[in-house]
């Protein structure tokens, strides 16, 4: 059966986003050719990404500007993954996105992620939202979280964790950049 794996950047005290969605703290320590290294990685591990609906727009439009507009960005090999993986964006209330290789699934989160990892292929992987992210976590459906600490506090902002969740760390690996990824396996 294949797994779905979460990977998420994380501030050292527990968000996900600020209030508002942003990002911006996550590359605050510049670039990490080691991390990135890994984010490409688990990448292709995979053939499936799961989206919730309001990462989308932002999330398919970064990497296809990547793909089609800046063939000399560092980027590029992360870019190529992201915008060729067959992507599937959960949604009750849209049918249609812009995007390649995107389709939208309206049925069930937990009969169709069940669905899926019955499915022949690589493993699945998931990088959010936030809400879309916290569903998947309460219905025990992840079944390796990797969780990438960077070296920030940003005092509010999004959760994934809604409710009392026990893990089993089973590995750490520490960057230059002073991110630290810790892998867990649910218990």
């Amino acid at each position: 059966m294949r797994k779905l794996k979460l990977q998420v950047q994380m501030s050292l005290d527990g968000f996900v986003a600020r209030p508002d969605g942003q990002g911006d703290w996550i590359f605050i320590t510049g670039p990490d050719e080691a991390g990135f290294q890994k984010v490409i990685e688990l990448a292709e591990s995979c053939d499936t990404i799961l989206l919730g609906r309001k990462m989308i727009p932002e999330f398919t439009n970064h990497w296809e500007n990547i793909v089609d507009n800046q063939p000399n960005s560092p980027q590029q090999p992360l870019a190529q993954l992201m915008v060729n993986m067959h992507k599937i964006v959960f949604s009750h209330t849209k049918t249609d996105f812009k995007a390649r290789n995107l389709e939208v699934e309206n049925g069930d989160l937990a009969t169709a992620v069940q669905e899926l990892k019955k499915q022949q292929g690589k493993d699945i992987i998931v990088y959010g939202g936030a809400g879309f992210v916290s569903s998947l976590i309460s219905l025990n459906l992840i079944d390796e979280y990797y969780i990438f600490r960077c070296p920030i506090a940003i005092g509010s902002g999004l959760s994934i964790f809604k409710e009392d969740k026990l893990m089993k760390l089973e590995s750490t690996t520490a960057y230059g950049s002073g991110k630290v990824l810790n892998k867990y396996l649910p218990v």
